[in-house]
């Protein structure tokens, strides 16, 4: 029939496999395509011991949901062979269709994953007509088998960084490949023990720790505890972004303090906060008149001190680096400006960790541009119930997973 002959070149379907049948139902918007095989047909074993062509012992009827034909799902069923391979040993033949999943096709878990790069799981669900559990479950299988074929021996810098899972709650670490770019470790939590998780994944994919020359994190005393326990030969950088974090919120509480008395600071938060060339035209008109004014504001000293720490940052040697860090500091320190004196000795309770920024040059604008990624994605799914899912939703987004082994179509890395 031309209408077999039709699916049979749109599903690459070839001998000793052909189309039996294919059957609409407009009224459940459904189509069916049945497939079967050559009678007196042989089949490969997949194993190695058995490198011969086997005689079919036995059936089982198998369905695969595919791709929709425009408005109709489309399933596929068919008789699979189960061979015979002597000695009481028998084996089930894949169809060239079958996915990684039980009950899809390749080309649907390309397109499943496809979507689900770009939208929220469920919403894919939806659209798709399928169960957010089984979606679940399918991007688990490839986002593992995926990483159990990930190398990880060239790694030798190491960005890690919290994010929540939900709003306020449940933190994840994430462990980056600072040369690739690339997420490769999610752990529960963001205690010290995360490092000494992460170094275990390492070393299982033939990494080693005392190649980790350099780590990129924040301040915090559980990172620093768990790189001294578990990385000995590391260099800790505290990355820019997080200690001009902690410059800008002195700078709020200085505002916070002053806008009682100076009621022109009311709504000027981020007039503040923002670097000079983000600000809208209103928030520069504002910053302006903030600086013109004869009050001598706090606010706008303590402004000053953010943006002059901000370019130490290009300063051309080491030495000069460490000058500019010093004046900066005895700057802050003798401000009497209070948050602007506690950030400054926190800056320097981490000062070798400051410095070293220099040397390493550890871009932290890989860290953040993952983990804007991942919050992007949370605020779309609105949070994340369970670990496993938000590290699945991780990986499918920053891990530059290479997932060509396990199905040809999927284009996505």
């Amino acid at each position: 029939m031309l209408e077999t002959k039709i699916f049979e070149a749109a599903l690459a379907i070839q001998l000793p496999w052909y189309i039996v049948d294919v059957q609409f139902d407009v009224s459940s918007k459904k189509l069916d395509i049945y497939v079967d095989f050559k009678r007196g047909s042989t089949f490969p074993s997949t194993k190695a011991a058995y490198p011969d062509q086997y005689k079919v012992k036995d059936t089982l009827n198998k369905t695969w949901r595919h791709l929709n034909f425009f408005e109709h799902e489309c399933y596929i069923h068919c008789r699979i062979p189960r061979i015979d391979l002597g000695g009481n040993k028998t084996e089930l033949i894949s169809p060239p269709w079958d996915g990684v999943n039980p009950g899809f096709t390749l080309l649907f878990e390309a397109l499943v994953i496809e979507l689900c790069a770009h939208m929220p799981i469920h919403s894919v669900c939806q659209i798709i007509n399928e169960s957010d559990n089984k979606i679940w479950r399918l991007l688990e299988k490839y986002v593992d088998r995926a990483l159990e074929s990930e190398g990880y021996s060239h790694i030798t810098a190491v960005g890690m960084d919290e994010t929540s899972r939900t709003k306020g709650h449940n933190y994840i670490t994430l462990f980056v490949d600072m040369l690739k770019g690339k997420t490769v470790h999610v752990a529960e939590g963001k205690d010290h023990k995360t490092v000494s998780e992460f170094v275990d994944v390492l070393e299982s994919h033939e990494g080693d720790r005392n190649q980790i020359k350099d780590v990129g994190c924040d301040m915090s005393p559980a990172f620093i505890k768990g790189v001294k326990a578990s990385l000995p030969k590391a260099n800790i950088t505290f990355d820019k972004f997080h200690i001009v974090k902690i410059i800008n919120h002195a700078v709020d509480q200085v505002r916070r303090e002053e806008v009682a008395l100076q009621p022109i600071l009311t709504k000027a938060r981020y007039v503040l906060l923002k670097n000079e060339k983000n600000l809208t035209k209103k928030q520069r008109e504002k910053r302006e008149e903030l600086q013109l004014s004869k009050l001598n504001l706090k606010s706008i000293r303590a402004l000053h001190m953010r943006e002059n720490f901000q370019e130490i940052y290009k300063a051309p040697t080491q030495e000069e680096f460490e000058t500019l860090l010093k004046q900066w500091y005895f700057w802050a320190t003798h401000s009497r400006l209070a948050p602007m004196i506690k950030a400054a000795k926190t800056i320097k309770n981490h000062w070798a960790g400051v410095l070293e920024w220099k040397r390493s040059q550890i871009n932290n604008g890989i860290l953040e541009g993952l983990n804007s990624v991942v919050q992007a994605a949370k605020a779309k799914a609105r949070g994340f119930k369970t670990f496993r899912n938000f590290r699945i939703v991780v990986f499918l987004l920053t891990g530059d997973l290479d997932f060509k082994e396990l199905n040809p179509y999927v284009e996505i890395k």
